[in-house]
């Protein structure tokens, strides 16, 4: 936690300062990103809530993304994780909404991806997705990397 916590830091106080909220939807980075704004202290005032949607049942269950609205879509890419920022965002009434999908290893997923492969993406005034490739198959380096990408992510997203 604490390799993340200067980045959650700046993220916690310029939501704080806007009086801003963020929900998140997360997979292969395992609640890291959650855990990580969760971890300064105030984090009441910003984070709204999140889930690790892992699967295809818990993708239902808590974004309410049925087989209707994966038609033409496929997981691990960024327009999925923009469909699941936008849904995580709407669902707790944020601000923000951020969606995090991939493999982090040691292989790849059912998709073809490989591992060390993950998409992201940001929901709100400003609307982003992008690809990270680690090119590894460690599963706890590719966490990392995925985590401390998303967060960077974020803050250079909603600091625009």
């Amino acid at each position: 936690m604490e390799l993340f916590q200067p980045i959650a830091e700046k993220i916690a106080a310029l939501l704080i300062e806007r009086s801003q909220t963020i929900a998140i939807a997360e997979s292969s980075t395992g609640g890291l990103v959650a855990a990580s704004l969760l971890a300064v202290p105030g984090a009441s005032a910003y984070f709204a809530g999140g889930a690790v949607v892992y699967t295809k049942a818990s993708r239902m269950a808590l974004l309410n993304i049925g087989d209707a609205d994966m038609v033409g879509l496929r997981p691990a890419t960024e327009v999925y994780s923009l469909l699941i920022a936008r849904r995580v965002r709407e669902r707790h009434g944020a601000t923000w909404g951020f969606g995090e999908t991939g493999a982090s290893g040691p292989t790849g997923n059912r998709y073809g991806d490989p591992a060390g492969h993950t998409c992201m993406a940001i929901a709100g005034s400003i609307e982003r997705a992008i690809t990270l490739r680690t090119g590894s198959a460690d599963r706890g380096a590719n966490m990392d990397a995925f985590t401390k990408r998303a967060l960077k992510f974020l803050y250079e997203t909603i600091s625009a």
